[in-house]
């Protein structure tokens, strides 16, 4: 009862072929039948006219009562009875030669020759009379005309013929649309029903087969779509995953340090000393958690699309100042040489708070990730139509196997043998990519620039572009 009530989609295109093929037959069939009919009689009726000639030449230069014999002899050449009607007075007419004498008849009342009587001219048409019949009357005299008159009879003949052929055909072509797109709706629906399957283990989370439809058509297309949503989505379920995980071990790893902590502390045996090396680290875990709160709230919130980030005129050449005056002091205590290297202001479209949070990062990842006596030099200035911001240090470098992997979330170098949750650069990269710039990484032995690219004051952004994103 529900296939009926809900056909499948192959079943629905069959019938819309079907229904189209049917139609189209229809329209020809309407269309064919009447016109040739129509045509067959007037071809029939100007055949007529163009054979008569020769007849009507003869009988305007013969006596009209000695026409018989040359009457019967036009009608068996011309496959048409030949009559002569005559009119007399007060509009009455007679047949005066007739090839069927037997059958006369109404032959005098014929509506053709009486027309062609009455205007002097050549009239042609059909009559019902024994049938269908094609008729040319032309006049010869004054008073009379020479009527030819054929049967039409093998006209309905070659009209049913025709039909027949029609009915036939579209039959048989009905019978091939039919089979023809049952086959092409079951292929098509088979692999609608495939990327199916394929959406279902998608939806419950199997995202290792691949989607493959092997015609390059919409449905192709289609399935190339899902395919890379299938990879994207295994992405993103592995990122989810590897971000639960991550987080976990980051937030365990400080809380299991507090507690350690609080119960040595909680002997009453600890010296002053002591308790005051354990407050600090306890105060350097919380300062730990917090960072690692922050940046796992900051990601959320840019990933809702949540984060405040405005366009308004930021001089990074500033920013650059501020940050090293603020990282002065832990540069000093880890023996490194930062310094700012800026000329003139450097104004940029951007968000000021945002743009010296990424400093901040960039900074903070080039003190921690360089050895003691390592130079860092904080730089601003216009390039190529932006503004850069570049952080710059003489350290070891990045090694080439995790350059294309040091924006990612939890991702730290040197299997994570470093400090630190590995969610600074990720962030850094939003950030900047929602001011409408980028992150660029050079990096060789003996020298590493992380460089903040941003619109310069007064470029116009793209619609695209993610501004004011709140």
């Amino acid at each position: 009862m529900n296939a009926l009530l809900h056909p499948r989609l192959s079943v629905k295109l069959g019938l819309v072929l079907l229904a189209t093929v049917a139609g189209a037959l229809g329209i020809v069939y309407a269309a064919v039948v009447p016109r040739l009919e129509n045509r067959l009689v007037s071809d029939r009726v100007h055949q007529l006219e163009r054979s008569a000639q020769p007849a009507v030449k003869r009988f305007r230069t013969i006596d009209t009562y000695n026409a018989a014999p040359i009457a019967r002899h036009f009608q068996q050449a011309l496959g048409a009875r030949v009559a002569l009607i005559q009119t007399f007075g007060h509009g009455s007419t007679s047949v005066v030669v007739d090839s069927n004498e037997l059958k006369t008849g109404n032959l005098p009342n014929d509506p053709i020759a009486r027309a062609a009587l009455e205007a002097h001219e050549t009239r042609t048409g059909t009559v019902e009379r024994d049938g269908e019949r094609a008729e040319v009357a032309i006049p010869i005299k004054e008073d009379t005309v020479l009527l030819l008159s054929a049967s039409l009879s093998d006209t309905p003949s070659s009209v049913r013929l025709v039909k027949r052929t029609l009915l036939l055909s579209g039959l048989v072509a009905l019978l091939i649309a039919w089979f023809a797109g049952s086959l092409a709706a079951l292929r098509l629906t088979s692999r609608i029903r495939r990327l199916e399957v394929a959406a279902g283990r998608i939806a419950a989370g199997d995202f290792d087969e691949q989607i493959v439809d092997p015609v390059e058509d919409e449905l192709g297309e289609l399935a190339v779509a899902f395919d890379r949503m299938r990879r994207r989505l295994a992405h993103l379920d592995r990122a989810r995953r590897e971000f639960i995980g991550n987080a976990s071990h980051e937030l365990r790893t400080p809380l299991f340090s507090l507690g350690g902590f609080l119960e040595l502390m909680a002997d009453e045996e600890v010296d002053p000393a002591d308790r005051k090396e354990f407050v600090e680290e306890m105060s350097s875990q919380v300062t730990r958690l917090t960072k690692l709160a922050t940046d796992l709230l900051d990601l959320t919130r840019l990933d809702a699309g949540q984060l405040s980030v405005e366009q308004t005129e930021v001089d990074v050449a500033e920013s650059a100042r501020t940050v090293c005056e603020e990282f002065g002091p832990v540069a000093e205590a880890e023996a490194h040489a930062l310094a700012a290297d800026v000329n003139g202001p450097a104004v940029a479209l951007a968000d000021e708070q945002r743009v010296l949070q990424v400093a901040r990062i960039l900074v903070e990842n080039a003190t921690r990730h360089t050895p003691a006596g390592t130079s860092i030099v904080v730089s601003a200035g216009d390039r190529n139509g932006s503004v850069a911001l570049s952080v710059a240090d003489d350290g070891p470098g990045v090694p080439e196997p995790d350059r294309e992997h040091l924006f990612e979330r939890f991702y730290r170098a040197g299997g994570g043998q470093a400090s630190g949750s590995g969610l600074g650069l990720a962030i850094a990269r939003e950030l900047a990519e929602r001011m409408g710039g980028s992150i660029e990484l050079q990096s060789e032995p003996g020298s590493t620039t992380f460089t903040l690219l941003l619109p310069r004051a007064g470029t116009v952004l793209r619609p695209d572009a993610p501004a004011d994103v709140r």
